[in-house]
């Protein structure tokens, strides 16, 4: 399994595509313009609290004020708005808190309006973006994230992730962490901690005590609210957290963006230095390494996967629904049984690569195709769970219920990724069709499955608009070149001026229709 990051700059964003042996399985954008991202940490002031909500409303200098629940304060609140009080008043100098003396733990099912006032200054962390019409949700319980750890101040835990899976690992880790922590700090170990010496830790827990003292020198009359902690940019945000061995390559196509990202993978590791590369060519970054194309064919109402099996993906304000479409297959060695089944587990490899693609959140429901063997949709939910394994956003996967449903739950804290991929019609009459790309993906899967039938010893020939049969022949080698070389058949391509500009008919030499509706 090779993995690559493909970076694009340009002058409002920056773009950030993480593919999977060739294959698009995440896209981000960093904007100028978002001053909130996941991980920023803010001085900020109460506005109200909520006592019918147990919630307060939070002034973070956005339009509208950010939610932060009673749940999200962390047990150490009192601790941390006396800490703060002393800081931003130059009382407090020393910010290690190994001489801090804590406060008593709040309620863990007590009330808003007993621990926090309005007109209070806190500190927060931004868990969820501004979605839609909402501001966005932050907690008062602070974490600092690192290559391996990810510190937790006001706080004396030591905890280790649940994707360890050795014990003596597991508590190898915990006895290292617990004899160079400080006082003060808790500590959650990272997966990619697993095997890592004691040299690696200590040197990333430094680094996050060096923010975190960065971030105390700023609260000295610091306005509110104002940030006090960014989070890294969103290039070192993905390595930290996805950066392993099978990374093959990472490509930039701007050198200031380019020496920031070596220096960093410098840092966290410098034997994989050589693999940041900068990108210098006249064809666009995303173009070369074919990311422009599978944007254009994986985002929209339909999703198509191999063997004409596709996904229909709906969204409504509560929920995300995804119906699975075995198409117009065939396969007669099978029965309908096992090909529900084949055709279902290649669903649930498209389904949770679109999931973190799309970065989709919230209830998403799945209509798979009926089984009726109790081993087949076993083996489907594990299947499903296998493959969603290294989606970094938390979710849960219930087992399919007898109408054929699965449900997910998944992590939402930005926006949905939501690209337009139709274009409008060159014919002139104002609408909006497919992408011609698209189009030609479609063209390429009946013409495999028709291959595939008793048609792939006779004459195939194919009618379409002008346009696409020029695109389709056009230059060298052409479409049809490669089809040639990939299914030793030539197929006949002949424009039709009539035909509207998605039409297309596949005929067999004596004209007689061959089925690709």
């Amino acid at each position: 399994m090779n993995r690559e990051l493909v970076v694009r700059s340009n002058s409002n964003a920056v773009d950030f595509a993480l593919l999977k042996d060739g294959k698009l399985i995440e896209l981000h954008k960093e904007e100028d313009s978002n001053n909130f991202n996941v991980g920023d940490i803010l001085i900020a002031k109460i506005r109200k609290p909520v006592t019918g909500l147990n919630a307060a409303f939070v002034n973070v200098g956005y339009e509208k004020d950010a939610f932060l629940h009673y749940h999200d304060l962390g047990p150490q609140l009192a601790s941390m708005l006396k800490f703060i009080k002393q800081v931003s008043t130059g009382r407090l100098r020393d910010y290690s808190l190994k001489k801090f003396p804590f406060e008593k733990d709040i309620d863990k099912n007590g009330s808003i309006k007993d621990v926090v006032k309005a007109n209070q200054s806190l500190l927060v962390q931004i868990v969820k973006e501004p979605i839609s019409t909402k501001g966005p949700r932050i907690s008062s319980e602070l974490s600092i994230a690192g290559r391996y750890l990810v510190m937790v101040p006001f706080s004396d835990r030591v905890s280790v992730s649940q994707k360890i899976a050795s014990k003596e690992e597991k508590d190898r880790l915990k006895r290292l962490v617990k004899s160079i922590k400080p006082k003060g700090f808790g500590v959650i170990i990272r997966t990619v901690a697993e095997g890592k010496k004691v040299a690696e830790l200590d040197k990333d827990l430094q680094n996050l005590l060096n923010k975190w003292t960065a971030m105390c020198k700023k609260l000295y009359r610091a306005p509110t609210p104002s940030k006090v902690l960014v989070e890294v940019n969103r290039a070192s945000s993905i390595l930290r957290d996805v950066f392993n061995d099978s990374f093959t390559g990472i490509h930039i196509d701007d050198e200031t963006l380019y020496n920031q990202i070596k220096d960093y993978v410098h840092e966290i590791a410098p034997e994989k230095e050589s693999i940041v590369k900068l990108y210098a060519s006249n064809v666009p970054i995303f173009e070369k390494f074919g990311i422009e194309r599978q944007i254009k064919t994986s985002f929209g109402r339909t999703a198509s996967m191999s063997k004409g099996a596709y996904l229909i993906i709906e969204h409504t304000e509560a929920l995300h629904v995804i119906d699975v479409n075995s198409g117009n297959r065939s396969n007669k060695a099978k029965n309908q049984e096992d090909t529900a089944l084949e055709v279902n587990l290649l669903a649930a490899t498209e389904i949770a690569r679109q999931l973190r693609l799309r970065d989709m959140g919230g209830i998403i429901v799945v209509d798979f195709i009926d089984m009726v063997k109790g081993d087949h949709r076993r083996k489907l939910f594990d299947h499903l769970r296998r493959e969603m394994k290294d989606d970094r956003a938390k979710h849960k996967i219930l087992p399919p219920s007898k109408f054929g449903l699965i449900q997910i739950t998944r992590q939402r804290v930005r926006p949905e990724v939501n690209i337009k991929t139709t274009e409008v019609d060159p014919s002139g009459n104002g609408q909006e069709v497919e992408a011609p790309i698209v189009l030609i993906e479609k063209i390429n899967v009946d013409l495999e499955r028709i291959l595939k039938g008793p048609a792939k010893d006779k004459g195939i020939v194919l009618n379409t608009h002008p346009f696409i049969a020029a695109y389709l022949t056009k230059g060298f080698p052409s479409i049809r070149s490669k089809w040639f070389l990939e299914h030793k058949k030539w197929i006949k391509v002949q424009p039709r001026d009539a035909y509207t500009y998605l039409e297309y008919r596949f005929l067999n030499k004596d004209g007689e229709p061959l089925d690709n509706e």
